[in-house]
């Protein structure tokens, strides 16, 4: 499903939200799969220099979902590499954003989703199970929580409490 909308245009019209339900996440993320513009309702995973609990949501369908990685902004391990990407745009995931490293870079541009994340790293994780699930999350600075609506374009990304209409 393709949505239409603007992050300039959802800003002007929620720039006066003072409730907490439209924010802004800091431009600090890199670009780095074949769609460009992704939006859709959110899950997350937090964990720590670990990705066993993103492989396990990207193999799962994604409905059109956008997965938010809460990896602490570490710079010390990839979260998402060419593998994770090509089973999230086969399984309809519409994005993945990533407060963290991926790798794979010539394979993520190719893979048929949104992905956004702080920089590029070729270590991978360890595999200790460790993370949870669909909790409420802070990326960079900023709260996230599953089934808020997340929307990605060119000129940043915004997350709001319910969907948006398109603008």
């Amino acid at each position: 499903m393709t949505i239409a909308f603007s992050t300039c245009d959802l800003c002007d019209a929620h720039k006066g939200d003072l409730s907490g339900g439209f924010r802004v996440l800091p431009p600090v993320f890199r670009d780095f799969g074949a769609f460009r513009r992704f939006a859709g309702p959110v899950s997350t995973v937090k964990c720590h220099e670990d990705n066993t609990l993103v492989k396990a949501a990207l193999d799962e369908p994604g409905q059109g979902r956008v997965l938010v990685v809460d990896g602490g902004g570490s710079l010390r391990r990839a979260l998402v590499g060419g593998n994770l990407a090509a089973a999230a745009a086969r399984n309809g995931w519409a994005g993945i954003v990533v407060d963290g490293c991926v790798r794979d870079v010539a394979e993520l541009e190719v893979a048929a989703v949104g992905i956004r994340a702080l920089a590029v790293l070729p270590l991978p994780t360890d595999k200790r199970g460790q993370g949870q699930r669909d909790v409420p999350v802070q990326i960079q600075g900023v709260w996230v929580r599953p089934g808020d609506w997340l929307y990605a374009d060119a000129d940043g990304i915004v997350v709001a409490a319910q969907p948006l209409h398109a603008l």
